[in-house]
Parts: structure tokens; sequence; C-alpha cells
């Protein structure tokens, strides 16, 4: 899978791609990450990207040509299956979005920036717009490091256990039964008796029973009505 990601600020991205998970998927082959700079795309001498909206009042809005030049020149070089938009007005980032996209074999990720980008960017390259939740942030970078994130670790093979992911909280819309480990009793604090059973299917039985009990106490619009 190829991810290239399109932003103002690619320093805010060094980190995150350069270790875990993602650094395993990247090691393995099994995924392609490119932080372009918006600025090397910008026709004004002074690679300026933002200028003031028509309509007035404060701060600056990021300027078409080199968000409209940057994704020509990725799109000429190969199809891609979806052109994202990281905004706080989009669609709710899930579970079932990373999973879909995990599938795809080249996404776009454009990072907005100041107080967004030309509308018409919007209108006529962006296929999904997507948020990760109700807040604002500075820029999309740091929402576009979670994106990647939560689609490359369900792709087979970047988990050293593939299983893991089919087990993490939301796959099912519900959240994950609580876990434990040794020692089995710590300070008196002791590990659910039926945890220790050895039975499986008793085992699988008691964590669907807490995963649905935690979700409808602490997350109860993920099972609706």
């Amino acid at each position: 899978m190829r991810i290239d990601i399109l932003t103002v600020l690619p320093e805010l991205l060094t980190g995150p791609f350069d270790h875990s998970i993602i650094k395993r998927a990247k090691q393995k082959g099994i995924a392609e990450i490119f932080v372009h700079n918006i600025r090397d795309y910008s026709a004004d001498k002074h690679k300026k990207v933002d200028d003031y909206a028509f309509s007035g009042g404060a701060g600056m809005v990021m300027t078409i040509q080199p968000i409209e030049s940057a994704i020509e020149s990725l799109t000429k070089a190969r199809n891609y299956d979806e052109i994202i938009y990281t905004s706080p007005d989009g669609e709710l980032f899930k579970q079932q979005i990373a999973n879909q996209l995990s599938s795809y074999t080249n996404i776009i990720i454009l990072c907005g920036h100041y107080k967004g980008i030309d509308h018409r960017i919007r209108e006529h390259l962006i296929t999904r717009e997507l948020s990760i939740g109700d807040y604002v942030l500075t820029g999309g970078e740091l929402a576009a490091a979670v994106m990647t994130d939560a689609i490359l670790r369900v792709i087979p093979g970047v988990l050293s256990d593939e299983t893991s992911a089919l087990t993490d909280s939301f796959q099912d819309n519900l959240l994950s039964a609580p876990v434990y480990t040794r020692p089995s009793d710590y300070k008196g604090w002791k590990v659910p008796e039926i945890l220790l059973s050895g039975n499986t299917k008793l085992i699988d039985a008691w964590q669907h029973e807490q995963a649905l009990e935690r979700t409808k106490r602490l997350r109860p619009d993920l099972i609706g009505d």
C-alpha cells in the first residue's frame, strides 16, 4: 500500500512514521509512505501557500494552485483509490473506515491548515473528507498520522500476531474486554478465576459478556437502540 501525504509542515510527520508499527510496515515492504511539502509545488517565488479569504475575517486560507499542482503531479504517475482531506467537518473516522482503506492500493491524504483550503479543491479533487473528532487541531498532520497508523496496523503481516488487530476495540462495534497478565494475585488484587481455568469456550463467552457490558456502560452510542 502507498500513502502520499500533502502538508505544509512535513517535519511534524517525521517522528510518527519512523517507529513502532508504521516503521515495521515500511521495513517489511508492506507500506510506502511519502510526505510531500506543498510549498515545493508553489508557483510563487517566495513559495507562499496561503492568502486572505475573499470573505474577510481572521485567518489565512491555503491557496488552490500549490495543492492542485501537487495532486496533479501524483495522479499523473498512478491511480489513487481515494484523495482524502482531513477536516473537522468531515466524516468521523472509525475502525470500519480504517478497515476499508487498508484494502486500497494508493491513497492521498491532504492535511488542512490555517483556516482551511480553497473550497474549489474540495469540490473538484477531494473524494473523501475525514475527521478524527469534534475538535480543531492546528493542522491535519496529527490526524493524518492517526489515520495512517489505524489503516496500516490492520493490513495482514504488519502486526506480529495477525489476529491481534481483529480483537481490538471497535472491530465489532464493541469495546475490548478487560485484559490481565501475571501475577494472578498482586497484593490481593486477583485476576478473574475464569481466565485461569483454561476453558477456551467459557473464556470466550466471558470476554464477549464483558465487552458488551463495558460498551453499554461506557459507549452506549456504539450499540444504538
